[in-house]
C-alpha cells in the first residue's frame, strides 16, 4: 500500500524543478533566454546563477540569487535539482563533479570534458550519485535523427557505404580574442582542447558519430587526425578526422566517418552530415534540421522539429530517456582524446592563405579549401593524402610524402609513387604515380578528384577481373545495364621491389575481396630525360593468372556499355584549360575516342590550383602550358579511351568491347610510354621527338 506523502514531501513532489546556471556570458546568454522561456511557461524555476562577472541589470528575474562561483552557490544551501554548466572547457569536469556530489542532475555544455580521464571521472561520479548528465549537443535532439535511422533501416538508400561530416565556416580574429582559452590546446598546464573539431564544429562530429551508430568508447576502432591552422593559435582550424567504427552495416564492417572541417572558408555555409548508400544518400543540415534525400527516384527534402535538451532532461526518469546522455558521447570523447594527444596542428604556409577584412574583422581563407573539403568527404581522405600543397609546406612536420619513392630526372623530382594503402576500400586501393610533373614543375596528374574519387593518378586499373572491380567506384553490369555499387572491390599490393636510378621493378598481387590472389603482375617503370624541357616515362606491365585457370579481363564496354571500354593503363589529368587532343589522323575528344593510333597528344594550360600543383609555384591561380604525348603499346592495337568534357583522362583499353584472357603461361603484356613536356607542341614537334627515342611505332 502506498504511504501518504508528508507535507514537506508533498511540497517537494509538486514544486517546479529548481535550476542553477553556471556561466551567464557567451553561450550562457542563450541558456538565460531559454530559461526565461521555460520559466514563463511554468516548466522550471531559475533559482540562482554563478559567474565571476555577474549578469547585467535586468537580465534576471526577481528572486534569482547571484554567486561568484558554484562552490559558493552550493555552500549557501541553494540545493538546485539541475545545474547547467556553460563555462570555459577546462572547468567543465570539476564543476560537473561538484554538482553531482551535491545531488544535482547536470546539463553540461559541449565539449563535456577536456580528456578521456575526465570523462571517466564524471561518468563514475554520475553513476555513484545516481544522477543524470545531459550533454549540450543540441543537434542530438533533432527528430531528423530517428527519421534518418528509420530510412536507412528500411533500405531507402541501400547499404551504407560510409558517412561524412563537413563544415565550411569562417571565424574572424575577434573569435579567438573572446576569451583567454579560445584557440588554446592547454592553459597553464591544464587541457583545453579548443579547436574546429572539438568545439566550433563539434556538433558535426557528434551528429556524424550518432548516425554511424557510434555512441560509446568501444564503438570506435580508431581515430586518425590531420590537423592544421591558418590562424596564430595553438588549436586547429582546418582539419580532417577519420573515425573507423566497430559496428554498422558498411560494406567493410563498421562504417567510416570522415569529418572535414574548417573555420577558414571564403563564405560560411550550413554544415552537414551525409550518409552514403549503394543506391542513394541522405544529407542532414543539422543546424536547420533539414534532410535532403537523394534516390534514383529524385531528390526530396523534409524539415523536422527538435526537442529542447533541457526540457528532455527535466522530464527524464532515467538515462534511457535522455537524447544526449554523457554515456552516449563516449565516441565523441574518443575523437577529442585523439586530438588532445596528437602532435600540435601544423601551420598552413602563408603562401596558401589570403586574409580578408581588417583588424578584428579579418579572417583567413585557405586556398582551394572548398574543393578539398568535398574531396576529403567523398574520398574518405585526409588533406595530406589528397596532396593539399600546404600539407607539405607546413612547419617541416613530416606531412609531405618524403618517405615515398621518387622518380628523378637529372636531380629534378618528376614523380612520386603512392602505395595506395590509404585509399578507401571502395576505390580499389592500388599503387599509382602522383604527382607527376614536367621538368619545370607543372603537375600533370590528379587523384581522388571530386567527380570520380577512385581515379588515381597514373597506373593500371581494370573494372572487371573475373567479376572483381580493380578500378573503384560502381561496377557496370550487363544484367543491370547500369553502374551499381557492389561488394566486389579488389586491391593491388606490392610484394617486392627493385629500385635503381631510372628504373623500378615491382612484383604485385591483385587480391579479391576475400584476400585471395587473382592476378600476379610484373610491373616496370623507366624514366629518363629526352631534352631540356621533356622527359619520358615508360610503364611495362604483365598480368598473369594466379588462379591456375584463365582469368578474364573486362570493362564496362565488354559488359555492354557502348564506348565505355576503359581499363588497363589510365592517366587522370588535372583541370586543363584550352585543351587540344589529337592523334596523327584525328582531332578532338569525339574523333579520337575509340580509335587506334600510334600516339595521342594532349596539350593545354594545366591548372596550378589543383592539389599539389601550387606546391611548386606558390600561386594557386597561375597555370602553365604543357603537352603529354602517349605512345601506344607495341604489343596490341588497343583503342584510345579519352575523356575531356566530363573529366580529363586518357587510357589504352585492354578490353574495348570484348574481354581479354590471361591464360596460365600466357600473360597479358603491354608497354606504354608517355612524353611529359613543358610548353605546347605541334604534330611536327611530336613526330621529331618520337623519332629520337628509338621507340617502336
Amino acid at each position: 500500500m502506498t504511504q501518504p506523502l508528508t507535507a514537506s514531501a508533498a511540497e517537494v513532489h509538486s514544486r517546479l524543478p529548481r535550476v542553477a546556471l553556471v556561466g551567464v556570458h557567451g553561450f550562457g546568454e542563450r541558456h538565460l533566454a531559454n530559461l526565461d522561456r521555460l520559466a514563463s511557461t511554468g516548466t522550471l524555476d531559475l533559482v540562482a546563477v554563478a559567474d565571476p562577472r555577474p549578469p547585467a541589470d535586468g537580465k534576471l528575474g526577481p528572486g534569482v540569487e547571484v554567486f561568484p562561483s558554484l562552490d559558493e552557490l552550493l555552500a549557501a544551501g541553494v540545493e538546485p535539482d539541475v545545474v547547467i554548466i556553460s563555462t570555459p572547457i577546462q572547468t567543465h569536469a570539476p564543476l560537473a563533479l561538484a554538482a553531482l556530489k551535491a545531488g544535482a542532475n547536470v546539463y553540461l555544455e559541449k565539449p563535456p570534458v577536456a580528456s578521456m580521464e575526465q570523462y571517466q571521472q564524471v561518468m563514475a561520479a554520475a553513476a555513484s550519485a545516481g544522477r543524470l548528465v545531459q550533454v549540450g549537443f543540441q543537434s542530438l535532439g533533432s527528430e531528423a535523427l530517428p527519421a534518418i535511422e528509420a530510412l536507412v533501416a528500411a533500405g531507402e538508400i541501400g547499404e551504407v557505404r560510409g558517412l561524412s561530416a563537413t563544415g565550411l565556416w569562417l571565424r574572424t580574429q575577434s573569435y579567438f580574442k573572446r576569451s583567454r582559452w579560445a584557440g588554446r590546446r592547454s592553459l597553464n598546464g591544464t587541457d583545453v582542447v579548443d579547436g574546429v573539431v572539438t568545439n566550433a564544429l563539434a556538433h558535426a562530429v557528434a551528429t556524424g558519430l550518432r548516425l554511424a551508430g557510434a555512441r560509446t568508447v568501444s564503438d570506435v576502432a580508431s581515430v586518425e587526425t590531420d590537423l592544421y591552422r591558418a590562424n596564430d593559435t595553438e588549436s586547429d582550424d582546418t582539419s580532417v578526422v577519420r573515425v573507423r567504427t566497430t559496428k554498422g552495416t558498411g560494406l567493410a564492417g563498421g562504417p567510416v566517418l570522415t569529418c572535414a572541417l574548417t573555420l577558414c572558408a571564403p563564405v560560411q555555409s550550413a554544415p552537414a552530415v551525409t550518409v552514403y548508400g549503394t543506391v542513394g544518400q541522405l544529407t542532414l543540415f543539422y543546424t536547420e534540421d533539414r534532410v535532403e534525400i537523394t534516390t534514383p527516384q529524385g531528390v526530396r527534402t523534409k524539415t523536422f522539429g527538435r526537442t529542447d535538451l533541457l526540457e528532455n532532461l527535466l522530464s527524464a526518469g532515467s538515462e534511457e530517456d535522455l537524447l544526449s546522455p554523457l554515456s552516449g558521447v563516449g565516441a565523441y570523447v574518443s575523437v577529442l582524446e585523439a586530438i588532445r594527444t596528437a602532435e600540435a596542428p601544423r601551420l598552413i604556409h602563408p603562401d596558401f592563405v589570403t586574409w580578408e577584412g581588417e583588424g578584428d574583422d579579418a579572417h583567413p581563407v585557405v586556398h582551394g579549401i572548398e574543393s578539398l573539403i568535398r574531396r576529403a568527404a567523398l574520398g574518405q581522405a585526409t588533406f595530406a593524402e589528397l596532396g593539399a600543397p600546404w600539407t607539405g609546406a607546413a612547419a617541416g612536420s613530416g606531412a609531405a610524402p618524403s618517405s615515398l619513392p621518387e622518380f628523378r630526372v637529372d636531380g629534378t623530382q618528376v614523380a612520386t609513387l603512392q602505395d595506395g594503402t590509404r585509399i578507401r576500400p571502395t576505390s580499389s586501393p592500388r599503387p599509382y604515380l602522383h604527382p607527376v610533373r614536367t621538368l619545370a614543375g607543372t603537375v600533370v596528374t590528379d587523384h581522388v578528384p571530386e567527380d570520380h574519387v577512385w581515379h588515381l593518378g597514373a597506373g593500371v586499373a581494370i573494372q572487371d577481373v573475373d567479376g572483381i572491380n580493380f578500378w573503384g567506384g560502381r561496377t557496370y553490369t550487363r544484367d543491370a545495364g547500369a553502374y551499381v555499387w557492389r561488394k566486389d572491390h579488389g586491391r593491388i599490393v606490392t610484394e617486392s621491389v627493385d629500385h635503381s636510378e631510372g628504373q623500378r621493378r615491382e612484383q604485385l598481387s591483385w587480391l579479391g575481396p576475400d584476400g585471395s590472389p587473382v592476378l600476379r603482375e610484373q610491373r616496370e617503370w623507366r624514366w629518363a630525360a629526352v631534352g631540356p624541357s621533356a622527359w619520358k616515362l615508360t610503364l611495362d606491365f604483365t598480368l598473369e593468372s594466379a588462379t591456375g585457370r584463365p582469368v578474364l579481363l573486362g570493362s564496362p564496354g565488354s559488359n555492354g556499355r557502348q564506348q565505355g571500354g576503359y581499363g588497363g593503363f589510365f592517366w587522370r589529368l588535372p583541370k586543363v584549360s584550352d585543351a587540344t587532343i589529337w592523334t596523327p589522323d584525328s582531332r578532338g575528344e569525339d574523333a579520337v575516342h575509340g580509335t587506334a593510333a600510334p600516339w595521342l597528344a594532349w596539350s593545354g594550360t594545366f591548372d596550378a590550383g589543383t592539389a599539389g600543383a601550387a606546391h611548386v609555384t606558390g600561386d594557386p591561380g597561375l597555370g602553365h602550358p604543357a603537352t603529354l604525348v602517349f605512345l601506344a603499346s607495341p604489343q596490341a592495337p588497343d583503342p584510345w579511351f579519352v575523356r575531356h568534357s566530363g573529366y580529363p583522362g586518357v587510357g589504352l583499353s585492354l578490353a574495348w568491347d570484348r574481354p581479354v584472357s590471361a591464360e596460365p603461361g600466357h600473360p597479358v603484356h603491354r608497354t606504354v610510354t608517355v612524353l611529359v613536356t613543358d610548353g605546347f607542341l605541334a604534330t611536327q614537334d611530336i613526330e621529331q621527338l618520337i623519332s629520337t627515342l628509338g621507340e617502336p611505332a
